[in-house]
């Protein structure tokens, strides 16, 4: 119907459009599309009071829906000027092409219409008329902010403000700008002057309660939209679901679950059955859950999202969950979340079979599907290797994503590892690594030993603070240290490996490189990084402070300057190590050209941490997760015991290569191996 409505207006029969827009309306005047294009119609009937009145009630069915809100402001500037609007739709641009008013209305309707280039070709030729009107100049600022060009857009509205003062089309535009530049407090000022002149402004209730919300005041929010949910005129579906989100924010649950019902049981979506199943868990109301979603379904049986929450109700594995399941795969038989479900139910259950035959059911309708290629081509492995890895290379070509298919090349990897493809998988590996070289950084260069003794080491303070600074080379799975921490509620901070990371020190090797030349103050060095601490949430002191280098060399500041620090090394059998980062990567992302290379690099790394082990020339401890990275309750013992601490065991991630696996590359990483064999006596790994 849209389209047609569309089709109409572009071969100018207004008044076949205006019938089908009205006809449209009375068969779904709940549907917002169809509110806009009755606006549409209206617009270009010459009719910009009705247009508007249309479409404020396709913004009460659609608050959330930006477009709407634009086209109200584009549709504004034609109310300022409904005389010069009807003229300008009366007559023929060519019968009089200096009259700037039709050249600015027929703009109007491009820009309300979406048709951004006609609008732009009108504004260039009117500019031609009078470049310096004002209302030319509002339109400009209109179509700048359509085109995504907000400091434009602002720059003209401005201007143009000068001579149209509290005009509402010219501050929405500004209420826009702002917006697109997440200046919540200008563009809710803005807005709120746009509705202090408006006759109704109930339509820009949605958004100034969206503005309060982002700027944390959901109570707000929750006040703004609450008079049109309590009005039956504008009580809308979607605004109950904001209205109930609102409420949820502010922490009104029983408001919130009032509204959120209603939503459920007219337009069910994802964020309204996080936020009733955070109500149902708050109250523990199975029940009610049950009863709801049940309602609920019996109006809505092909919406995949509420079967999963109906399942989720029910604990895995009982009759219970088999027969919701059931009535999934009933109501929606080819629906890829219900096979999947099923899929993964078999699998929990020790079904290989049962899961299988849903993995092959689902790759029929979702060939892409990443859970279903790996179930089907693993369940291949003990009996066809060869169909496993042809299987495999099946849905790794499957993804359309660049990194899908590069998680799942590594995936591939692994299967030919677990095949006793051995050389396969380390030329796989290697590819992978050389394929993501121009995003690698380069690999640290230690900083030469200093050639005289070290400084003392201080005696900390009483009652000073206490440190933790946390390293591992690639492939010691130091991250599972961090986990474990974390899972204790620490002041864990891994900001280095994120984009807000602390500009210190410690932030670029070169550090070691200057403390080394005698180039840099060791006491201002820690002071630096002390100075950061607060930034970072930390207001004691005490960090657990997750490095991404090491080098000795920093022992020139932290043994007279930090001897209350304590480092944490994590450490496995230095040819596990390399084999690990070259199957699995390493959190810094370094680029990895050569086995060989690598393990020169790895060496070095290791027989640093030997040094300052043997020679303990710092407070630490060399944590051996050799054994217990893939054990959660025994890392949180081997960790809690060096802390003198009782630990929680950290959650599940995905599992490393078996302790010694590197034995089964012995032939093919010979080289390699050799270079790490003196420093893994060193660590006090056998060499065989």
């Amino acid at each position: 119907m849209q389209e047609r409505i569309h089709e109409a207006l572009r071969r100018n029969a207004v008044d076949e459009a205006l019938a089908l827009a009205q006809g449209w309306v009375a068969q779904a005047p709940d549907e917002a599309a169809a509110q806009r294009a009755l606006a549409a119609a209206l617009a270009r009937a010459g009719d910009p009071g009705a247009a508007l009145v249309a479409l404020d009630q396709a913004i009460l069915l659609a608050p959330e829906e930006a477009g709407l809100h634009y086209e109200r402001a584009a549709l504004l500037l034609r109310d300022r000027d409904p005389a010069g609007a009807r003229v300008a739709l009366g007559e023929s641009l060519g019968l009089d092409p200096n009259h700037l008013p039709s050249y600015l209305a027929q703009a109007q309707i491009a820009l309300a219409q979406g048709d951004l280039d006609e609008a732009e070709r009108l504004i260039r030729t009117a500019a031609r008329i009078d470049a310096d009107d004002a209302r030319l100049i509002a339109l400009e600022a209109m179509l700048a902010l359509r085109r995504g060009d907000a400091e434009r857009a602002l720059a003209l509205a401005s201007s143009a403000s000068t001579q149209l003062r509290d005009d509402p089309s010219l501050l929405s535009v500004m209420a826009f700008a702002y917006l697109a530049k997440r200046h919540w407090a200008f563009a809710e000022q803005a807005f709120r002057r746009v509705a202090a002149l408006l006759p109704d402004a109930r339509a820009l209730q949605p958004m100034l309660a969206q503005l309060a919300a982002s700027q944390g005041r959901a109570d707000e929010a929750a006040d703004l939209v609450a008079p049109l949910v309590e009005d039956d005129a504008t009580a809308t579906p979607a605004l109950r679901r904001i209205a109930g989100l609102y409420a949820l924010q502010a922490g009104r649950g029983d408001e919130a679950l009032r509204l959120l019902r209603r939503a459920l049981a007219t337009a069910p979506d994802r964020a309204v059955l996080q936020g009733l199943m955070h109500l149902w868990r708050e109250r523990d109301d199975r029940d009610d859950a049950r009863a709801t979603l049940e309602s609920a379904l019996t109006i809505h049986r092909e919406t995949g999202d509420l079967w999963a929450v109906r399942l989720a109700l029910e604990t895995p594995g009982t009759a219970e969950s088999e027969q919701v399941l059931e009535q999934w795969l009933a109501a929606m038989p080819g629906d890829p979340a219900a096979l999947e479900a099923a899929m993964l139910t078999r699998d929990r259950a020790g079904d290989l079979d049962g899961a299988v035959a849903f993995a092959r059911q689902l790759l029929d309708v979702q060939p892409a599907n990443i859970v279903a290629g790996q179930l089907f081509a693993e369940s291949l492995l003990a009996h066809d290797p060869d169909a496993a890895l042809e299987r495999a290379r099946v849905a790794v070509a499957a993804q359309a994503s660049e990194d899908d298919r590069l998680a799942m090349r590594g995936w591939y990897g692994r299967l030919l590892d677990r095949t006793g493809r051995h050389e396969e998988a380390v030329a796989h590996w290697l590819a992978l690594h050389a394929g993501a070289a121009g995003v690698r950084l380069q690999r640290p260069v230690l900083a030469d030993a200093p050639a005289g003794p070290w400084p003392a080491l201080a005696v900390p303070a009483p009652g000073s603070a206490r440190p933790l600074l946390v390293w591992g080379p690639p492939g010691s799975g130091v991250e599972r240290i961090l986990d474990t921490l974390a899972a204790a509620g620490g002041p864990v901070r891994r900001d280095r490996y994120s984009a807000q990371a602390p500009v210190d020190p410690l932030a670029s090797p070169q550090t070691a490189h200057v403390l080394r030349a005698g180039a840099g103050d060791p006491a201002a060095l820690v002071g630096q990084w002390r100075a950061q601490l607060p930034a970072r949430g930390i207001a004691d002191g005490n960090i657990v402070d997750w490095l991404t280098w090491w080098d000795n060399a920093l022992l020139l500041a932290l043994r007279p300057h930090l001897p209350e620090g304590l480092l944490l090394a994590a450490v496995r059998d230095p040819r596990d190590m390399l084999l690990d980062w070259l199957a699995r990567g390493a959190p810094v992302p370094l680029v990895l050209d050569t086995a060989a290379a690598a393990a020169d690099w790895l060496a070095q790394q290791l027989e640093q941490l030997a040094d300052l082990h043997e020679h303990d020339l710092y407070p630490h401890v060399l944590l051996r997760l050799d054994g217990v990275i893939d054990a959660p309750q025994a890392l949180a013992q081997v960790i809690g015991q060096a802390l003198r601490v009782q630990l929680p065991p950290p959650p599940p991630a995905p599992r490393n290569l078996a302790p010694g696996r590197w034995r089964a590359y012995a032939g093919v990483l010979a080289a390699p191996f050799a270079r790490l064999a003196p420093v893994a006596a060193r660590l006090g790994y056998p060499d065989v």
